[in-house]
């Protein structure tokens, strides 16, 4: 954690500018350790996300216990939210769930309209995928400025 602490004050980064994704496997393991170096973390101001998230085997009860600011819903259950009712339902269920737990939510693997929409009438506000934008190079990204392409639904 020093070398982290060390890091931000070298660069000059806050840890508020910062996300660390962790996936949800890796949540179940060394479970007490985790705790204390997310904990750690967050009092350096980072944001904490769980990525691929409804793909591991760990339980609810981790969402209370980790302090989890950010769900990443995996592409997974999104490419198939328009025609698959089980999908539907999954993804419906992962956003009341964290919305009644104030966790923020992203939705990966966005890659049309008719999956933003569903996405956005289900209360989601934070996206990824082939719809905003192809994956770019950092190099591409200082060369325009631009990250993306925010869509109108």
């Amino acid at each position: 954690m020093a070398d982290i602490a060390r890091i931000l004050g070298e660069t000059g980064v806050e840890g508020h500018c910062l996300i660390l994704e962790i996936t949800e496997g890796e949540l179940i393991e060394n479970v007490e350790e985790t705790i204390e170096t997310l904990r750690q973390l967050r009092a350096l101001g980072f944001e904490i996300a769980v990525d691929d998230f409804g793909t591991g085997y760990s339980s609810l009860s981790y969402l209370k216990r980790y302090q989890i600011d950010t769900l990443k819903i995996d592409r997974s259950f999104v490419r198939d939210i328009t025609n698959d009712p089980d999908d539907d339902a999954i993804v419906s269920a992962i956003l009341a769930m964290a919305h009644s737990l104030k966790i923020q939510v992203i939705a990966e693997g966005v890659e049309n309209k008719e999956q933003l929409a569903f996405l956005v009438s289900q209360g989601c506000s934070r996206f990824q995928g082939d719809y905003f934008s192809q994956p770019l190079l950092a190099a591409e990204i200082e060369k325009t400025g631009k990250i993306g392409v925010k869509p109108h639904i």
